[in-house]
C-alpha cells in the first residue's frame, strides 16, 4: 500500500474518538435470552470447541494476540530514543510448535495463511500487534489484512502505542497513538469499545491496555451483556483469577505503585498508589456475573493459559511472535445433548 492511500484512510477516520463512534451488536427480531443455558468447552492444545445452545450455525474465529511488529523505515528515525529497546525485542523468536527459528512478520503472514485455509468467519486481534507505534509495522500489517477478505476485529496492547520514555500520562498516550496511527484497523469503530455479530455470536472487544477501564466502557459492558446474545469478551490485558500472577492485571488487588517493578525499564507512569479504580473492580464483578458472557480471550503474558471464574472460562493465547494463536469453534448444541446437560 502507498503511504499516502494508507494515511488518507487514516486522516478520513480520525474524527473516530472524538466523536465517540459506537459499534454495537444489534439483537434480531427474535430475541434470545441465553441467560443459564447450558455450554460445553473442549480444549484440544491451541483449538477451542464451544458447544452453544440456541446457536443456528457454526462460527469459526482466529485469535491471535502479541505478534510484536517491529519493521520501522526513514519515518521513524525521530523516535528511535523512544523504540530502540522494543525494536530489538523480538527480532528473533522460536515456534511455539517446531521450536523452529522464526520471526514476528513470518508467523504473522504464516498465520494469516491459516485463517485463510480453515476459512473462519473472523480474526480477533487483541493488542501488541506492534512493538511501538511504527508507521511502517502499522501500514504492513494493515495492507496484509485487508487482502486477505476476513472480517478482523483489532483492540490496542500497552505496546501498540507505547513510545518509551515519551512524555505524557499512559491514557494521554494511548489516545495520541490511536488518532495518529492506529484508527484505520478499528475500520470506523470507537477505538476504546465496540461489539460486532459474528453469525450469532456477540464479539465485545473493550480496551483495558494500561489495565483500568473507564466508566463508558463499564456502561458499554452492561448494555451488551443485558441484550441476553451468547457473547465473548476480547481484551489485551487478562482479568485478575486468583493465584495469578501481576500480568493478570485488570482488577488485581496487588496492582499498585509499590508493586510496579517495571515502570522504570519501561519508562513509563507508575501505577497509582491506591491501585485500581473502582470502576475497574466493579467492571471485574460486571464480567463474571455476566451470565450470557461464553469465555474472555486475551494475551498480554505471553503463554497460553486458562482459568474458570465463577464458572467463566477465560483464555490466553501463546505470542502469535512465536507462531502463537487459538482457533475458536462455535457449534450449536443439538436437542438431545442440551436435554442431557439438563438432566
Amino acid at each position: 500500500m502507498k503511504r499516502r492511500h494508507f494515511f488518507q484512510k487514516a486522516g478520513a477516520l480520525s474524527a473516530g474518538i472524538g466523536l465517540g463512534i459506537k459499534g454495537t451488536a444489534e439483537a434480531s427480531d427474535k430475541e434470545v435470552n441465553f441467560k443459564k443455558q447450558p455450554f460445553t468447552v473442549g480444549i484440544n492444545d491451541f483449538k477451542i470447541d464451544y458447544h452453544v445452545p440456541q446457536l443456528e450455525q457454526e462460527v469459526k474465529i482466529m485469535h491471535i494476540t502479541d505478534t510484536h511488529l517491529w519493521r520501522d523505515d526513514e519515518r521513524g528515525e525521530p523516535y528511535r530514543q523512544f523504540s530502540g529497546r522494543m525494536a530489538k525485542a523480538y527480532n528473533e523468536t522460536r515456534h511455539f510448535i517446531t521450536g523452529e527459528t522464526t520471526h514476528p512478520e513470518e508467523a504473522f503472514e504464516q498465520t494469516l495463511k491459516l485463517a485463510k485455509e480453515a476459512k473462519v468467519d473472523a480474526i480477533t486481534l487483541t493488542g501488541d500487534l506492534f512493538s511501538f507505534p511504527s508507521e511502517a509495522a502499522i501500514a504492513w500489517a494493515y495492507e496484509r489484512l485487508e487482502a486477505l477478505n476476513i472480517p478482523y476485529l483489532y483492540s490496542s496492547g500497552n505496546h501498540d502505542w507505547h513510545y518509551e520514555g515519551m512524555e505524557g500520562s499512559l491514557h494521554e498516550l494511548r489516545n495520541t497513538w490511536i488518532e495518529k496511527r492506529l484508527l484505520p484497523l478499528y475500520k470506523g469503530k470507537n477505538p476504546l469499545m465496540y461489539a460486532e455479530m459474528v453469525k450469532g455470536i456477540n464479539v465485545v472487544n473493550i480496551d483495558n491496555s494500561y489495565y483500568e477501564i473507564m466508566p463508558e466502557q463499564l456502561e458499554f459492558f452492561k448494555a451488551e451483556s443485558r441484550k441476553g446474545l451468547p457473547m465473548v469478551l476480547m481484551m489485551h490485558i487478562p482479568l485478575y483469577a486468583p493465584g495469578r500472577s501481576l500480568g493478570y492485571g485488570c482488577a488485581h488487588p496487588a496492582y499498585n505503585a509499590a508493586n510496579d517493578k517495571n515502570y522504570e525499564l519501561e519508562r513509563r507512569q507508575r501505577w497509582p498508589e491506591k491501585g485500581h479504580t473502582q470502576t475497574t473492580m466493579e467492571f471485574h464483578k460486571e464480567v463474571f456475573a455476566a451470565e450470557n458472557l461464553l469465555g474472555i480471550f486475551a494475551g498480554h503474558v505471553h503463554r497460553q493459559t486458562v482459568d474458570w471464574v465463577k464458572g467463566t472460562p477465560q483464555f490466553l493465547t501463546h505470542p502469535n511472535a512465536a507462531g502463537g494463536y487459538l482457533e475458536v469453534n462455535f457449534i450449536p448444541l443439538n436437542n438431545a445433548a442440551q436435554n442431557q446437560l439438563k438432566s
